[in-house]
């Protein structure tokens, strides 16, 4: 039974041009269940993670609006309650998907937590857009209010908050999952883990962990989980076929078979957007380079055939 990760992109849970609601949620999550019922039905042992950026951002406007009667959260609070939300929901859409096509499995979400590093460099300058925008009165205002740090997007002409992205080192729960997945649960369930790049926290001077305020990148957060699983297989799902060259181009040169060492050149060529293909390809290479054997990047749709070779781009073998 080959051990698969599968990190699903936001659009598989909420498409951008849906108005928000969870019947839209519950809609999308039903065509995503199709294409994981089918992974599970060719015999592999099926782990979850996935994105929470339009979720959170919501959860950070509804604590704004209710700031007068009740106290925010910090954000990695609103972390966690995405990890509870989108869990149920895959929960509720894939166990009723898989019991319709007599597959046995619990749909098992997990909290999960991902320690960053104190001292990265990424809490000396933020730079992961959160939330909504504003107008430059609004953000000097709220940078005032709550020392939040506020930067100004030219091509929209509004404001938004920034927080750190720093790296992921380690699933602080990956060792007791990973036990559980040895010793036969992955046969019995889907686990669906580390949402949204898991909640960050770093190490504490008690020797425990302190929540921060940041933002861990979900697909590099999949390659230290599928790492830590040992899983065999990374598939990254996303809003397109696979990665493109010259994407934005007139003719786009899409990605199929392609070496370890040409997706690295083309990734430090600036071929893939550092903010949407850039950190799927190097998520990637990481886990390849720490011991994985297939890696894919391709569309909800298109994720069984990727799985067996037949779409998306591919690196390594599958089986």
């Amino acid at each position: 039974m080959t051990r698969i990760l599968v990190a699903l992109g936001g659009n598989a849970i909420q498409r951008a041009r849906d108005a928000g609601t969870w019947s839209d949620a519950i809609r999308q999550m039903r065509r995503t269940a199709r294409a994981l019922v089918a992974v599970v039905r060719a015999g592999h042992e099926l782990v979850l993670t996935h994105g929470n950026g339009p979720q959170v951002g919501d959860l950070l406007r509804e604590a704004e609006l209710g700031a007068a009667e009740i106290p925010p959260p910090p954000m990695h609070v609103l972390d966690a309650e995405t990890e509870g939300q989108i869990g149920f929901l895959i929960a509720q859409e894939l166990g009723r998907a898989l019991a319709r096509a007599r597959l046995s499995r619990t749909v098992l979400p997990i909290v999960s937590r991902t320690e960053v590093a104190r001292a990265d460099p990424a809490f000396r300058a933020p730079a992961k857009p959160v939330g909504r925008f504003y107008s430059a009165a609004e953000a000097k205002r709220l940078a005032s209010l709550h020392g939040w740090t506020m930067r100004v997007d030219p091509a929209r002409g509004g404001w938004r908050r920034v927080v750190a992205s720093p790296r992921p080192r380690r699933w602080l729960e990956g060792e007791a999952v990973r036990s559980a997945l040895d010793a036969g649960l992955g046969r019995s369930s889907v686990l669906v883990v580390s949402g949204g790049g898991g909640i960050p926290v770093v190490r504490s001077q008690n020797g425990g962990f302190d929540g921060v305020d940041a933002v861990v990148d979900k697909d590099r957060a999949a390659a230290v989980v599928a790492r830590q699983l040992g899983a065999t297989t990374l598939a990254i799902v996303t809003d397109v076929p696979g990665a493109a060259v010259g994407f934005r181009g007139p003719r786009p040169e899409w990605l199929g078979n392609v070496t370890a060492g040409r997706l690295s050149a083309l990734l430090a060529a600036g071929e893939f957007a550092e903010g949407s293909m850039g950190p799927k390809v190097g998520a990637g290479l990481d886990f390849l380079r720490a011991g994985g054997r297939y890696f894919v990047i391709t569309d909800v749709r298109s994720l069984p055939r990727a799985l067996r070779g037949e779409a998306g781009t591919r690196v390594g073998r599958p089986g």
